[in-house]
């Protein structure tokens, strides 16, 4: 037995393949010019007079190697003169959101895709992007620019990332900007990472915070600035700049950020005999 609005979605989906091709906008993926196909399991209303369409019921709209799903889709197009161009350009998605991207899923309750400039806006609870090296989360909302794997955490965002020996990093912030690149196995994995206001990172060593950092994937080194300090156990080390190794986990602390000058030149430990 066919699902409710079954022809009228395979109709659809038939012109927008063929019509798409021609948009000129930025596309869901890598790839604008493959056809862009919706669908749905309930109905799909097609509302010609205010060049929109709405997909009810586990939607998704998928073109190449992106795609965008949830409870309900909508999505505004445009037409060129004498109807000789059929261009989405904004698809918004609402409860259950999955925006997946190559080998990277980003999960929410409301999203605003506005393909013209590749960029996803990601609202609601229970944020999360998962990529095969991180999990990423937050409280107030996602950016995400797609085919450009660049992606803004922000409101008590948090970075997870497995070690190979066993445990995790944590990298906690305000806001959290990473940029996902393409390694030797084809897969977006991170490049590198910033993090802005009440920046800890954990590992299964030391916890060390700052106001700002930066980690680079290729170095596998965070560099934090702004009143720094670096705890393990009991000893505590302060200055204005540090340096963490997360392959060797040493960390290497300086009383000045040579960059900006701050900092008295000094730094500060606090060490306990007993511990480790």
């Amino acid at each position: 037995m066919k699902k409710p609005g079954f022809h009228i979605i395979m109709a659809l989906t038939a012109m927008l393949s063929v019509s798409y091709a021609y948009a000129q906008s930025a596309g869901l993926g890598s790839d604008s010019k493959a056809p862009l196909e919706i669908t749905a399991d309930g109905s799909l209303e097609w509302m010609r007079a205010q060049q929109k369409l709405i997909a009810r019921k586990n939607a998704l709209a998928k073109q190449g190697d992106a795609s965008v799903a949830g409870e309900i889709l909508t999505a505004l197009y445009r037409e060129g003169q004498n109807g000789e161009k059929f261009e989405i350009f904004q698809v918004k998605a609402d409860q259950n959101v999955k925006l997946k991207s190559r080998d990277s899923t980003v999960f929410g309750e409301n999203a605003v895709y506005n393909l013209d400039d590749g960029v996803a806006v990601m609202t609601g609870n229970n944020l999360k992007m998962v990529a095969p090296d991180q999990t990423v989360t937050a409280e107030d909302k996602f950016e995400y620019w797609v085919a450009d794997g660049r992606i803004n955490a922000l409101g008590n965002a948090r970075v997870v990332r497995p070690k190979p020996e066993g445990g995790n990093d944590t990298l906690k912030a305000d806001k959290i900007s990473a940029v996902l690149k393409e390694n030797e196995q084809g897969e977006q994995v991170l490049h590198s990472l910033e993090a802005i206001g009440n920046v800890i990172i954990t590992t299964p060593t030391e916890v060390i915070t700052g106001a700002y950092g930066i980690f680079r994937s290729e170095t596998n080194k965070a560099e934090l600035t702004g009143g720094v300090k670096i705890k393990r156990g009991p000893n505590v080390l302060e200055g204005e700049k540090a340096i963490v190794d997360m392959t060797t986990n040493v960390s290497t602390i300086y009383g000045q950020n040579q960059a900006t000058g701050a900092g008295d030149g000094r730094v500060r430990a606090v060490l306990y005999p007993d511990s480790q």
